[in-house]
């Protein structure tokens, strides 16, 4: 069998370490050639010494320079490089077959994209290129002929229950509705009143998953689901009317489909983001992923409810972003990127940060997205638009 050359960017995250938990279940198959991280210079040290890549990417050059020291005194060949140039060439490498996009926010944008031009296999984990984006990325996937595999749980179920080429309008293939799953977060049940006094700890205490604190944050504003819910009109040809967020307490349902005929198809499994990741990693075969088999006796029930968009309006936020179109979701994601730091910082309320991402959203025009660079230049205005509103309060 010949041996799949790696990428992972943003390795020392929650998805980084678990796709090299699955790869290091599989010495035979894959090899590493590249990890990247953003700050956390100890942790990606430790990454190299069990997994010996080529490279090693972080971002400011003093990380690097330390990184480097530390590697030529445990003796390994691995080069250590710093800087955006740098992570676009690990991306787009021709050594590499897949590249796993797990870079959170807009900094995963230019080194996606650049996977994605250079035809790799693209696991796609960071869902803020698509919502950045979306047009000129699945344009691009398909002049360059990439293959573009969703890693979220939730697209990653519905490209399960979808058929292969699912391109071209859902109607075409007899689906009527993309059935969305979200766990509720930590403040399920929670008016708006009593999210006021949320504190950072409590928003980053997911009850089912485990996920980094600008994540666990988005999910517990639901604007997580936002997101994802127009990376899955991008990913799957899909209208916003046509996706419906369904809150799913025991996150066993991943996604589901339903169709003409009156069948709802869904995946199940336990909530372990492995499982994605080896589906990825290996389509369109299957492989071990280290994942307890789904016990239904002992999860006895699955509930289902709608998702209350006056206490958590971020979703209603996306909603309309997706339905306006041109630059309207990167306004958004930019604005957003800025609350949810500021709120980690404790320079904002928690109920505050749609507040926040509505206001900037209103102020800062929708442009066409017909180019990477006035997408880039419109996310710019809406960070300093959502931070001098900040300064103001």
């Amino acid at each position: 069998m010949t041996l799949e050359r790696v990428t992972v960017l943003g390795a020392t995250g929650s998805i980084g370490t678990s796709t090299l938990d699955v790869l290091g279940r599989h010495p035979e198959r894959y090899r590493v050639h590249a990890l990247t991280a953003h700050r956390s210079r100890e942790s990606l040290l430790a990454q190299c010494r069990r997994h010996r890549p080529a490279v090693a990417v972080l971002d400011a050059e003093e990380d690097a320079a330390w990184l480097r020291g530390q590697l030529a005194e445990a003796g390994l060949a691995t080069e250590a490089r710093a800087g955006r140039e740098a992570l676009v060439e690990v991306a787009e490498a021709r050594e590499v077959n897949t590249v796993m996009s797990a870079i959170v926010g807009a900094a995963g944008l230019l080194p996606t994209l650049a996977a994605v031009e250079a035809g790799k296999r693209v696991l796609l984990a960071n869902k803020e290129a698509l919502v950045m984006s979306g047009a000129l990325f699945m344009d691009a996937v398909t002049r360059h002929g990439a293959t573009l595999l969703p890693i979220d749980s939730e697209h990653n179920a519905i490209y399960q229950c979808l058929p292969v080429d699912h391109r071209g309008g859902l109607v075409r293939h007899g689906v009527t509705q993309l059935l969305l799953t979200a766990s509720g977060g930590p403040f399920r049940g929670w008016s708006r009143d009593d999210l006021v006094r949320v504190t950072p700890d409590q928003a980053c205490a997911h009850p089912n998953w485990s996920m980094g604190r600008k994540i666990s944050v988005d999910s517990a504003t639901l604007m997580n689901k936002g997101l994802e819910l127009i990376e899955a009109c991008w990913l799957f040809d899909a209208r916003p009317d046509q996706v419906q967020v369904v809150v799913h307490p025991q996150s066993v349902i991943h996604s589901m489909a339903a169709y003409s005929d009156g069948s709802v198809i869904a995946q199940l499994g336990n909530p372990d983001m492995r499982t994605p990741i080896a589906y990825g990693l290996a389509w369109p075969e299957r492989i071990d992923a280290g994942v307890e088999a789904l016990d239904l006796f002992r999860i006895a029930r699955l509930d289902f409810e709608p998702a209350d968009e006056v206490a958590f309006p971020c979703l209603r936020l996306a909603r309309e972003a997706m339905a306006a179109g041109g630059t309207a979701p990167a306004v958004l994601n930019a604005a957003n990127e800025v609350a949810v730091e500021a709120f980690l910082a404790g320079r904002l309320g928690f109920t505050a940060i749609g507040e926040l991402v509505g206001r900037v959203c209103d102020e800062c025009p929708v442009m066409p997205a017909d180019d990477l660079e006035t997408i880039l230049e419109v996310d710019a205005l809406a960070r300093r638009a959502a931070r001098v509103r900040l300064a103001r309060q």
